[in-house]
């Protein structure tokens, strides 16, 4: 998958969120008689402007596309003639102003709603809740958990798909409650298994978190049959080929493909010997596994993929599908818990119990963004939907210069009778302004360590 891949499918979402986020301020604006100069998508000088409408509403495009904004008539902003001065922002009433903040986060909230709706209500292919042999040592492994078992429930809630069980459980992860799984095995015994999650590390939420628990995905045993040979990979230049099967290694027997990898993980620069059988006849074949280091473990590979079992994956999968009605509150469940979810995440962060590794900048996102739009629309439109809830939530922070602080003020305001003092939100503004280029420090600094780490 190539950066400039990732890179448009990360503009192109950032440009639906902000479109959307504007585009809520800007229509409450309207509706309370406000009266709009400008819709920008991006900061600086215009690349594209033009002036639509009886207000003759500047439409434009900045040159740094990295937000956006509406500017509203505003005495604050500078002179406004007296027979316009109904129209202005700052003569609104404090509840109009706090509905017209209010309406950009509101924004990302539905447009998050209306794209889970349209993804529940149209089927999501996602992977059976089936989880594979859990190493040892692991919460997984203590609980009893066995390989092929089906998760039914956790802690009495039904999930359909490996996506539901992952979800719920990190949500008992994060605030380490332990679950109780019901689960199904290949005879029809139905068994419950109790996760304990009260240890459990919330450092790299960022990573696989289940996989450390011990959790993962089934997947059914493959032949050790070589699918794809990596270009320039070890595999290739000791003369391997698709379709080599490969029936043992150093004179012992492989069954399936995930003992052939073991075999090659365990002997990083070692030379093996691998008996390979091609097109009815057997042949030997030497190589030496690539010594690369993953997660501080130094593992082996050749660049060599499996041949897949297409059957075998069809069975993994399962279509979730919804009516309207059910499908709709599927998706006000989904963004409500997903919202709550990063607010309790970022409160953690605030008191030292989660990581600040977790928080992510752009380079991560756009990575995220090249890898659901690779994958399919379904994927690709489930990740805007997460991103509009993050924007949302981040937004409503009560930080100075975000909506949220906005929002603050006119509270303050209701509260005390009278608008806050402009000396006042000057300093909330450097405070605002400092507080973010933290999040923002942190953020790239996340997003360099994990370019740098791989």
């Amino acid at each position: 998958m190539s950066v400039l891949f990732s890179l448009a499918a990360f503009i192109v979402a950032l440009a639906i969120l902000i479109v959307i986020h504007e585009f809520g301020h800007y229509t409450v604006a309207r509706l309370c008689g406000v009266k709009v100069l400008r819709f920008s998508v991006g900061f600086g000088n215009p690349i594209w402007l033009r002036r639509l409408g009886f207000d003759r509403t500047e439409w434009a495009i900045g040159a740094l596309p990295i937000g956006g904004y509406v500017k509203m008539l505003d005495e604050h902003e500078g002179p406004v003639n007296a027979e316009e001065l109904p129209r202005a922002f700052n003569r609104q009433h404090v509840w109009k102003r706090f509905a017209i903040v209010s309406a950009g986060p509101i924004a990302n909230f539905l447009l998050a709603i209306v794209l889970y709706w349209l993804l529940f209500l149209q089927g999501v292919q996602e992977a059976k809740p089936i989880v594979e042999a859990p190493e040892t040592g692991t919460v997984a492994a203590a609980s009893g958990l066995q390989r092929g078992e089906t998760v039914l429930k956790v802690n009495q809630e039904a999930v359909t798909s490996w996506q539901d069980v992952r979800w719920r459980i990190l949500r008992l992860a994060v605030e380490r409650q332990p679950a109780l799984l019901e689960v199904i095995d290949q005879r029809q015994k139905i068994s419950l298994r109790r996760l304990d999650l009260g240890s459990f590390d919330l450092e790299g939420l960022e990573g696989d978190p289940l996989a450390r628990l011990g959790l993962r995905l089934y997947r059914p045993d493959i032949a050790a049959v070589i699918g794809r040979v990596i270009p320039g990979s070890v595999a290739q230049a000791a003369g391997l080929q698709e379709g080599d099967r490969i029936e043992a290694i150093d004179g012992r027997v492989i069954g399936s493909w995930d003992e052939l990898v073991t075999a090659v993980r365990a002997h990083p620069g070692t030379t093996l010997r691998l008996l390979v059988v091609r097109g009815g006849a057997k042949l030997e074949v030497a190589l030496t596994p690539e010594s690369v280091e993953q997660s501080g473990v130094r593992i082996g590979r050749i660049g060599a993929a499996a041949q897949p079992d297409l059957e075998a994956m069809r069975q993994m999968v399962t279509t979730v599908r919804y009516g309207p009605a059910a499908a709709l509150n599927m998706a006000l469940a989904r963004t409500w818990e997903t919202s709550v979810f990063s607010l309790k995440e970022l409160g953690k962060m605030l008191v030292g119990e989660v990581s600040w590794k977790n928080l992510s900048g752009p380079v991560t996102i756009a990575e995220y963004a090249g890898q659901s739009a690779h994958i399919g629309l379904g994927a690709y439109v489930a990740f805007i939907a997460l991103i509009s809830i993050s924007l949302a939530v981040l937004n409503l922070l009560p930080i100075p210069l975000l909506d949220g602080g906005h929002l603050m003020y006119y509270v303050i305001e209701v509260v005390k009778g009278s608008p806050v003092s402009g000396r006042a939100m000057e300093v909330g503004q450097r405070l605002g302004l400092t507080a973010l280029l933290v999040l923002m420090a942190f953020a790239f600094y996340n997003d360099i360590n994990r370019l740098l780490s791989g």
